[in-house]
């Protein structure tokens, strides 16, 4: 077990590697009533073909990671979430493109919502009828997705960036693709994916680190696994540019167009605190250029060629990064066209001067600040982190190490016009 104090942010972190292999990471928090855990597998909605026990390369049912998220829930005779109902606990599980997270609230009874966790993660019971069962449901939610025009915009997007990588895929997957699943295909991905050594468990509140460790030791040691296997995963980066669909548009129902910008990640950003710094770096850059207290922000709101929905946000996964700026907007062709000549010429803009930069870099420390007296948000950015090298307590340390010159020689390597795409909206009628 080890003990990190951190004085920049005056948290303790307590971590321990347990001899099956589990990782786990404990805050303590004695100022609060209420505590949180979350445990995350690194396997996600992109790892749809990989070699099971080192063997020939099979791809499976795109959503199916999404759905073995849904079916851990429930058992032969019971539902996981009707035990944490009983004491007082609030539950939840998500998917996201290559983590799978399973996460509790409670102000009491920890330790039973911890062996409720543990234990429902780890111990599936899958059957013919139970799958088909939540086919039909799954299919319901994939069909109300593909109602909602903000996420047919974002999948979109991706669509554009990435087809010929799964990160274009829909989380969910397909009517058509959760239909092939079988109960022998969420075992064996359960088996290869769900083991101890490619999971952490994070946990912070009002807790005794010590005890909570030795809990979750004496539950793991009760248990047995398969022996480990070295997971061959199938999906390679993609950081080409040349398949990128440019422009594309889709129409739907709605009262305003959306246009979005996206720029694709060209290098494979480690997992790391180098690779950390490199995306603050970015979202730095971001928060300079089209932020709320940017100029042009103002001149495009006044203007009225935006909103209060305009946004820009970075994302990393593994095996693929991008970016996205945009918005509702009554004038898409001139909204994209503003944004890309921001980003194609970002050296030129007014906005990026050192004193922003320092000021943007204030901004982040704050919101940081405040952003640890959220539980859920601490575990949840430790349990993101927990598969790299990278710490979140030493966030401040990494932002003030950015400097101005760091963000304008980014410019030229991120935003370049081979990588960029647009996907507009367009109410149905319109042209």
């Amino acid at each position: 077990m080890k003990t990190q104090y951190f004085s920049d942010v005056d948290e303790t972190l307590v971590t321990t590697t347990l001899p099956n292999g589990l990782q786990l990471q404990v805050v303590p928090r004695p100022a609060y009533h209420k505590s949180y855990a979350i445990m995350t597998t690194d396997y996600g909605a992109i790892d749809t073909r990989f070699a099971p026990d080192g063997k020939k390369m099979v791809t499976y049912p795109a959503g199916i990671a999404h759905f073995l998220e849904h079916k851990l829930f429930e058992k032969e005779d019971h539902d996981a979430f009707d035990l944490f109902g009983e004491t007082g606990a609030s539950a939840n599980a998500f998917t996201s493109a290559t983590k799978t997270s399973f996460l509790f609230s409670a102000t009491t009874q920890l330790t039973k919502n911890l062996q409720i966790l543990l234990d429902f993660v780890q111990e599936p019971f899958f059957s013919e009828s139970s799958v088909a069962k939540e086919q039909g449901i799954i299919g319901s939610e994939i069909q109300m997705y593909q109602d909602d025009p903000g996420w047919r915009v974002y999948a979109g997007l991706l669509e554009n960036l990435f087809p010929n990588h799964p990160a274009h895929v829909d989380v969910a997957g397909t009517a058509a693709s959760i239909a092939k699943i079988t109960p022998e295909m969420l075992y064996t991905i359960h088996r290869i994916f769900y083991q101890p050594s490619n999971m952490t468990l994070v946990i912070v509140g009002n807790i005794d680190a010590a005890e909570i460790i030795d809990f979750v030791a004496d539950n793991q040691a009760k248990k047995h696994f398969p022996e480990p296997q070295p997971i061959a995963r199938g999906v390679e980066a993609d950081l080409q540019t040349a398949d990128i669909i440019p422009y594309r548009e889709l129409k739907m129902p709605v009262s305003r167009p959306k246009t979005l910008v996206g720029f694709k990640g060209q290098v494979a950003i480690p997992q790391t605190t180098e690779g950390w710094r490199y995306q603050l770096t970015i979202r730095l850059l971001l928060e300079v250029l089209f932020g709320d207290s940017s100029q042009l922000y103002q001149d495009w709101y006044d203007q009225g060629l935006i909103d209060d929905s305009f946004d820009f946000d970075f994302t990393n996964q593994r095996s693929f990064s991008y970016g996205l700026v945009g918005g509702d907007t009554d004038d898409p062709q001139a909204l994209s066209a503003a944004i890309k000549q921001v980003l194609l010429h970002a050296t030129a803009q007014s906005d990026l001067t050192s004193e922003r930069v320092e000021l943007i870099k204030r901004a982040s420390l704050g919101k940081y600040y405040a952003g640890l007296n959220g539980l859920n948000g601490v575990a949840n950015q430790l349990s993101a982190l927990s598969f790299g090298q990278a710490r979140l307590f030493d966030f401040p340390q990494i932002l003030n190490s950015i400097s101005f010159n760091d963000v304008k020689e980014l410019i030229p390597k991120i935003f370049q016009s081979d990588a960029l795409t647009v996907l507009t909206m367009l109410p149905e009628g319109q042209s």
